[in-house]
Order: C-alpha cells, then sequence, then structure tokens
C-alpha cells in the first residue's frame, strides 16, 4: 500500500527525531515490501534508484548498482562474465541471468565497500540475483519489481528483517526543481536531469581520436556513476562495469588515486595467487574478502597476520612489488570520468600506471593544454565533455 508520508525511527543518527519522508502532492512513488528501512536507507535507495535508472535508458541493459554512505561502490550493467571474474566475484555456483550479473559486477567493483550496501536493480529481481544477495551482507534493495520466488528469498535475510522497497519506473518528480534546507537556509535549484548520451564525447581534443564503441560505453557508465556521487569524484569502468571510484575527496589528485587504488585491487584480485588461496572450509565471504585486502596491502604489519591461520589451510607468499607490477601491466584499455575538469597533469600520470586508454571530463582549467600534452604522451583519448557533474 503506498503513502504519502512514512514516519522513520531517527535521522541519521539516533539522537536526530522525528524523522520521517513524504510528498508535498500524491502517494509516495513506492512501496515497502519487507522491513523498516531509515533515513539513510532511503537516501541511498532513491540515489541508487537513479543512477541504475539512467544506465538502463542509456544502454538498453540490466543495471545494477552497490551504495553505501549515498556514494555508489560499484555500479554495472549485464554483459556476461568470464570464468576468471565468476571466481573472483564468488558467483561461479550460480547460472546467471542478464540481471544478476549487472548486480555482480556492481558488487565485485570493491567487495570491501559493498559490505552491508544497499542495492538498486533496473529490472525485476530475479532468483539468481536474489542468490548472490543472499548470501551477502546487505541492508536493502530497490527495483521495481520482484519474481515472487525472488522476493520469498530475500525476505529471509536478516531474521526477516530485510529492507524492500518496488518502486514505480516511471515515476518522475513533478517538480523541476529541488528543495533542500541547511541550518534553517532553504537552498532551491534546477534538478540535474541532463542526459548522459554519446553526444558528450564528440569533443575529442587529443592526438588520438580512436573511440571505440565499447569505450563510449564505458565512458556513459563512468558519468553516469558521477552523477550519483560525492564529489570530488573520478571513476574507473571497463568492461561495462565500475572497477574504482574515488569519492568525496577534496583534492582531485586524491580521488584519482583512491580509484586508481581500488582499480588496481580489483584487478590483483583476478590474479592466479588470489583466486587459489587455501581457504578453510567455512570462512565466510566478507572474512575473505578482508584476508584478501590484506594479503594485497603492501604495509601489512606482522600482528595483523596473526589470525590468518583460522582462515588458511596454509599461508602462502604473498605478490611481491614486482610480481604486482607486471599482472597490473595486463591492466589496459580503462575508461575514466572525472565530474569536474583536471587541474594538474599528475592525475593522467597516475591514471596511466592502472590503464587508463580513455578519458572523459569537463575540461576548463588554466592547464587544459598541459593535461592535453600528457595524454597525447600515453597516446590516450580524451573529450571534453563541457558538462561537470557535481553532486552533493
Amino acid at each position: 500500500m503506498k503513502n504519502s508520508e512514512i514516519t522513520l525511527k531517527y535521522g541519521c543518527n539516533p539522537h536526530q527525531k522525528p524523522a520521517k519522508v513524504y510528498i508535498s502532492k500524491g502517494t509516495l512513488p513506492f512501496e515497502i515490501l519487507n522491513g523498516k528501512p531509515g533515513y539513510i536507507n532511503f537516501m541511498d535507495a532513491f540515489n541508487s534508484w537513479q543512477l541504475v535508472k539512467e544506465l538502463k535508458i542509456a544502454t538498453g541493459l540490466p543495471a545494477a548498482a552497490s551504495f553505501k554512505h549515498v556514494s555508489p561502490a560499484g555500479a554495472a550493467v549485464g554483459i556476461p562474465l568470464n570464468e576468471t571474474l565468476k571466481k573472483s566475484y564468488s558467483v561461479e555456483d550460480i547460472d546467471l541471468s542478464p540481471v544478476a550479473t549487472a548486480y555482480a559486477r556492481a558488487r565485485g567493483a570493491d567487495r570491501m565497500s559493498s559490505y552491508g550496501d544497499f542495492v538498486a536493480i533496473s529490472d525485476i529481481v530475479d532468483v539468481p540475483t536474489a542468490k548472490i544477495l543472499k548470501r551477502s551482507v546487505s541492508d536493502g534493495i530497490i527495483a521495481p519489481g520482484y519474481t515472487e520466488e525472488a522476493l520469498e528469498i530475500l525476505k529471509q535475510k536478516k531474521k526477516g528483517n530485510y529492507c524492500i522497497i518496488k518502486i514505480d519506473f516511471d515515476y518522475e518528480p513533478e517538480n523541476i526543481t529541488e528543495k533542500r534546507e541547511i541550518y534553517g537556509i532553504i537552498f532551491e535549484q534546477k534538478r540535474d536531469n541532463i542526459a548522459i548520451t554519446e553526444d558528450l564525447l564528440t569533443n575529442i581534443v587529443t592526438d588520438n581520436k580512436n573511440l571505440t564503441e565499447e569505450a563510449k560505453r564505458d565512458l556513459i557508465i563512468s558519468m553516469i556513476t558521477l552523477k550519483y556521487t560525492q564529489s570530488n569524484s573520478v571513476c574507473f569502468a571497463l568492461n561495462g562495469q565500475v572497477i574504482g571510484v574515488g569519492a568525496g575527496q577534496q583534492s582531485r589528485i586524491h580521488c584519482t588515486r583512491l580509484a586508481a587504488s581500488k582499480a588496481d585491487i580489483w584487478f590483483l584480485r583476478q590474479h592466479p595467487a588470489i583466486l587459489e588461496l587455501p581457504f578453510k572450509e567455512g570462512v565466510s565471504r566478507p572474512e575473505r574478502d578482508n584476508l584478501i585486502d590484506q594479503f594485497l596491502r603492501d604495509d601489512l604489519t606482522e600482528a595483523e597476520t596473526k589470525d590468518w591461520g583460522n582462515i588458511l589451510k596454509n599461508i602462502p607468499n604473498r605478490l611481491s612489488l614486482e610480481e604486482k607490477a607486471s599482472w597490473l601491466s595486463n591492466l589496459t584499455n580503462v575508461s575514466l570520468g572525472s565530474d569536474a575538469f583536471f587541474p594538474f597533469r599528475d592525475n593522467i600520470d597516475r591514471a596511466a600506471k592502472s590503464g587508463v586508454k580513455y578519458i572523459v571530463q569537463p575540461g576548463g582549467s588554466i592547464r587544459d593544454d598541459v593535461v592535453i600534452e600528457s595524454c597525447n604522451k600515453y597516446d590516450m583519448v580524451m573529450a571534453f565533455s563541457n558538462v561537470r557533474l557535481f553532486h552533493h
């Protein structure tokens, strides 16, 4: 049953009471099918829903997003997985549908950050998708619908308290403007309803102008993801999915470094030594993800490995810096989107180390010529979109 107002337990924090969500006219465009979503759950739900709906419209493919604290940990469309990625994402035992593939990719982008995520799915949630979620630590999901069996599987999560929201796919806000109140002051602006299309990729400013169809798709994915990521933000994408997001950083180079490091970890997780780690029976997926993250760190202390014997049958040698560098040299043709211009070439130099070949950014820096020259040095393709995508 749809309502015009829902009272919440509290706002962002338990001491922020009272709290509610409501609509000024008509009824809310969603139904709560299970659980009791909170204030932050709803913020994640509506941001992530807009992202996957846009991805679906832009690509024609099922889309999924994994959100944490109002930014995506991952987003993707339903492009088939190879056997390596199936194993890396721990879904090799599931007969994946396109919808399930989209979510496997979205959650696989940054498995550490996706712990306890809020999920958005652009299409009807089916059984394979529900099976992935059943064994994942997740707070809730928003989608336009669920098969009967999938819904029953999801209702069993979190001792029956898993948050399940059904939203009207065709809903669009009636008002072209949006408002918020901060410290008693009302802010009002036009909604950010700009369409992200290939038209934003036509102004190629580098010597190399060979923008492949796959790169166009991935650049669009990166831009749509950035549109719903807390700024400053940079997004790396490859083969139909996000592989690293640097969100909410005050410095753009820190965005790029963070996104690149996540992309590196995403690719290192596919190294044979990682795929064959000898985990003991009964070790949970979060425990595996945490250990893999530790296993790949360069600054690990001996004290941090003391519990490994409880998780691994035996402790293999960790990858050396040389082995990591050798493996990462195979990461290529990565697409990068930036929500605002690059002020310095250091962003390009760092991106190149993580296989970036294609870039889209608004342009407009006083050092655009230096940034373009740096891209030419690496034979990258860069387009100026002339569209800033700040999100706060």
